[in-house]
């Protein structure tokens, strides 16, 4: 890219940047209650002159940019908020208790909506940009109901893309790999059934809180002792629910976790494994072991050659030193991974830590997007686009 002809974002658009991801950090929205937030989006590419469609994924905005014949090119930004409570002291904080933006989709919005007003107003580009500002990232598959409502019937893309602020990186850094850069979710539930009895005589029952913790033993030999060392891997019980009193064996216990791979060869044998090792656990407990596994996000996987893109236009921006282009997946997942099922892109990590290792992380209560961010991420975008749409 001619460095020359880098975007570069005027004052006025990042004071308006800063307005919008403050009055969405202060009020927000989760899954497919993203009215507010949608009713702003949409209002603000209206006064960029940008057509609009709205319903998608119910509360789903798409914009849309021509300029010429040409190629077309999807930019995505999430919009939800989480379930959590806002701990802290800053002036725009959450004024909806119990729901936060604890994972920055107020600074993503944002930063798109900086961008769309760049191009809209600069247009060195021929071809068309659609703007895809989805809601319910977080758990709830939104992506994947915008494709299944005509995301890409509607509005086709030859190429799709995908950027998440990371404060566990430096401000400034942005990581990109070919391949895969997110892990699969999948969910379990499991309800282990023994027979309840008094404490005192364990003989008399079946004690399923023992074949609870003999079954959350069992089931880390998944990743360390039936997958290779060299597939990532991970099996993580996170809840677990038994029992009412000092002196009562229960008779049920659930376990609840998640499972996160890379590989689809992987992810079907830990599937399998996870039954074969309930079945026996079960066995040789004597109790009754029900599995409701639950395939969620495919992991997040970039295709080769627009990760190459995603790279120059970065290295182009901040130098090669800042790019790491073939930076460490992350286990966490990610709905966007529907969309590049559907449609080549990339997804790449923007670095917004100020001290890394001392900044708040996604999904804690002290979390605040990186404000000095976003001009960075917003001539991402534009650079992005200018560069796959070349005038």
């Amino acid at each position: 890219m001619d460095m020359k002809a880098l975007p570069w974002l005027a004052d006025d658009t990042i004071a308006r940047m800063t307005a919008w991801r403050r009055d969405l950090h202060a009020h927000p929205e989760t899954a497919y209650e993203e009215h507010r937030t949608s009713e702003i989006v949409a209002n603000a590419l209206q006064a960029m002159g940008i057509e609009i469609h709205r319903g998608l994924a119910g509360t789903g905005v798409v914009g849309t940019l021509r300029n010429g014949d040409g190629p077309s090119i999807g930019l995505r930004a999430d919009m939800d908020a989480l379930d959590m409570t806002e701990l802290g002291d800053k002036p725009y904080m959450s004024k909806t208790p119990g729901k936060m933006h604890g994972c920055g989709h107020d600074g993503h919005t944002s930063m798109l909506l900086g961008a769309a007003e760049y191009l809209a107003k600069h247009r060195n580009f021929r071809g068309t940009v659609h703007f895809i500002f989805q809601p319910a990232e977080e758990n709830e598959g939104g992506g994947k109901k915008m494709i299944e409502d005509g995301l890409f019937d509607l509005f086709p893309c030859d190429s799709v893309y995908g950027m998440h602020n990371m404060p566990s990186m430096p401000e400034g850094i942005f990581g990109v790999r070919k391949g895969p850069i997110m892990a699969c979710l999948d969910t379990f539930e499991v309800v282990i059934t023994g027979k309840g009895t008094h404490a005192a005589q364990p003989e008399r029952g079946i004690d399923p809180i023992v074949a609870s913790s003999q079954l959350i033993n069992a089931l880390q030999t998944i990743p360390s002792r039936r997958t290779s060392a060299l597939d990532a891997l991970v099996v993580t019980v996170t809840q677990i629910h038994g029992g009412d009193t000092w002196n009562v064996i229960p008779e049920t216990v659930v376990l609840r976790g998640t499972v996160r791979s890379f590989d689809p060869d992987v992810r079907n044998r830990a599937q399998e494994l996870f039954g074969k090792v309930c079945a026996g656990v079960a066995d040789t407990t004597d109790t009754k072991i029900d599995v409701n596994y639950m395939r969620g996000y495919p992991a997040t996987v970039n295709s080769a050659a627009e990760a190459v893109i995603a790279t120059e236009v970065a290295t182009a921006l901040v130098g090669a030193d800042k790019v790491d282009a073939d930076c460490v997946p992350n286990m966490a997942s990610e709905d966007f991974a529907f969309m590049l099922e559907a449609k080549p892109g990339a997804y790449v990590f923007l670095g917004a830590g100020k001290q890394v290792g001392k900044d708040a992380p996604l999904h804690n209560p002290y979390y605040d997007f990186n404000d000095d961010v976003l001009g960075l991420g917003a001539r991402y975008w534009v650079a992005l686009t200018e560069r796959v749409l070349k005038a």
